[in-house]
Formats: structure tokens, C-alpha cells, sequence
């Protein structure tokens, strides 16, 4: 699939199954592996563009985002906490589970350039209970803000010192300076209002631009770290989720999109809406993932 705008630019179906909430794609760089979330069918899936292999690891439960670990293993934001997942036999560990909520459960993530697991809560029903949280390798979690409805856009820029994040009912993406464990100085970095969106998921490319998933028009946005609009392409479905840069020299744009999610607020009516996308011809290198620096003698090691 090309796009209409720039042949040079190519969208290619991953897999063989779609996503009903496909989200949180992640490239691993040392296995050459792709991992992405279906968060209603409660897996991780996994994709080796060398060899075609692929499969999927069952979660106990809802799963929101993934990153990765220095020992190999994945972190994931499940429904009630964070867990260590081994991705070759399935085994959690639980990292940070706090005290039982049912009306929130955990969604978009990211590993920070310090080795932290940042995640961002959201309310099941939309409702403002959401809690972002920065867990370390010793499992000690700190809350970082409150309120949220939706938590998305959670990405950083190449220096670690800003953080971009968004509650997307809300319709912005804010930036924060994020240094000495704090977050200060809150702004609106990207208002997708004026693209009648709300912002899903985000991630940073080398240059220090920011991609955005624009869910509700099935756009995808590149800005500036200005915040100015650079670009605005169509995404290869209607409901794209998330966007990551991976590949062997990390110019592919993996896609994941939305088939239908289970709270009747997003429901694909595209042929190929759930499916993952790899998009090449984009001229643009990402970033390695940074992986998260496990304790030895914490609490998933006991």
C-alpha cells in the first residue's frame, strides 16, 4: 500500500491476525523482534521481520503497554499493577500492584533514559482515577500526577529531559521539563483539537521530533520539538493506536490500530482496522528503546 500523497512512502500489513486494541509496538534491538500489545485479547504479540516468525503470550488480565528490560524480560502495565513478563516462557513477576481498584487500570507506558518504568493509568469508564506512576528497579513506585481519564502520548525526548504526555479526552499533548525526578513547567506542546482528534500513542524519532497517532481521524502527525506541525500523513487504517520506530536500522514506522475496543468508544470500519502496519520511505531514523535497570534482590526476584 503506497500512499496517495508520496509513493516513496510504503505501508505493509504485519501478521496474520488483527488487534482489537493493538497498542504499545516495541522494538527490541537485540533480538531484531517487534512486541506490540491486544489489549482486549489479553496477549503480547511478537514479530521477527527476518524470519517471519511470530507469535503471542497470554496476560492474566487487560494489558495497557510494554518496555523492555536489561536482563531480557519485559515490563508491562497490566490491569492492576506492573509486572515483569519472561517472553519466552510467559512467567510474571509483579513489580509494583497497588491496592485494588477496579475502576482504574493501567494504559500507556514507557522506560525512561534513567531505567524507570513511567505508566499512566486510566479510568475503565473514562472517569478522572487515573494515576501516572514511575516505578524503579526495586519495585518502589512514585506518583507523578492524578485525575486522568485516559492516559496516552507517553514518550521522551532524546536527552530525557522532557516528557511528553496527554490525557486524551483532553485533546493536547503537554510537555514537561523532567529532571531530578520532578515534573515542572507543564505546557501545551500540540493541540489536536484542531485535527478533530484526541491524541493516542507517541513516540520520539532521532531528531528529536514527536509522531502522534491521531485515533479518531486516521491521521498520524509529526511535530517539531517546538511543538510546530511538521507533517500529517494518513495511516494505513482508520484507527490508528500507536506509532514506534524499529527495524534493523530503525527507519520502519510500526502502526498498530484498533479493530474494536471493548468499551464501544472505538469501533474500526475499515477492512483491515485491528492489523499492525510497517511503514517505510519516511526519510526518518528512530530512537533505541531504553530498557528498564532491575534491582537484584527486589521484589520480583523474591
Amino acid at each position: 500500500m503506497t500512499s496517495p500523497t508520496d509513493p516513496r512512502i510504503v505501508a505493509t500489513r504485519v501478521g496474520s491476525t488483527p488487534d482489537l486494541l493493538g497498542e504499545s509496538p516495541l522494538w527490541d534491538d537485540r533480538r531484531q523482534r517487534l512486541y506490540w500489545v491486544d489489549g482486549v485479547s489479553r496477549v503480547i504479540r511478537f514479530h521477527e521481520p527476518a524470519t517471519g516468525a511470530e507469535g503471542q503470550i497470554a496476560m492474566p488480565s487487560i494489558i495497557g503497554s510494554i518496555g523492555l528490560c536489561e536482563d531480557g524480560r519485559l515490563v508491562a502495565g497490566l490491569f492492576d499493577g506492573i509486572h515483569l513478563v519472561d517472553p519466552d516462557t510467559g512467567t510474571l513477576a509483579p513489580l509494583h500492584v497497588p491496592p485494588k481498584n477496579e475502576r482504574m487500570r493501567f494504559n500507556d507506558g514507557k522506560v525512561d533514559r534513567e531505567g524507570r518504568f513511567v505508566c499512566g493509568g486510566m479510568g475503565v469508564f473514562a472517569e478522572p482515577v487515573g494515576e501516572l506512576v514511575r516505578v524503579d528497579g526495586t519495585g518502589r513506585a512514585e506518583v507523578l500526577a492524578n485525575g486522568i481519564r485516559i492516559s496516552n502520548s507517553l514518550c521522551f525526548s532524546p536527552d530525557g529531559r522532557t516528557m511528553y504526555f496527554s490525557d486524551s479526552l483532553d485533546r493536547f499533548v503537554r510537555a514537561y521539563d523532567y529532571e531530578n525526578g520532578e515534573l515542572a513547567r507543564p505546557r501545551v506542546f500540540a493541540d489536536t483539537q484542531q485535527f478533530n482528534s484526541g491524541p493516542d500513542g507517541a513516540t520520539v524519532d532521532a531528531e528529536g521530533y514527536v509522531w502522534v497517532a491521531l485515533v479518531n481521524v486516521g491521521k498520524i502527525a509529526r511535530f517539531a520539538p517546538s511543538g510546530k506541525l511538521e507533517r500529517l500523513m494518513p495511516a494505513p487504517t482508520d484507527m490508528p493506536s500507536c506509532v514506534a520506530f524499529g527495524g534493523p536500522d530503525l527507519t520502519t514506522l510500526y502502526v498498530t490500530s484498533i479493530k474494536d475496543s471493548g468499551s464501544g468508544r472505538a469501533i474500526s470500519r475499515h477492512p483491515q482496522g485491528g492489523y499492525l502496519f510497517a511503514v517505510d520511505g519516511l526519510g526518518v531514523t528512530g530512537l533505541a528503546e531504553p530498557r528498564m535497570r532491575l534491582t537484584a534482590g527486589g521484589p520480583a526476584d523474591a
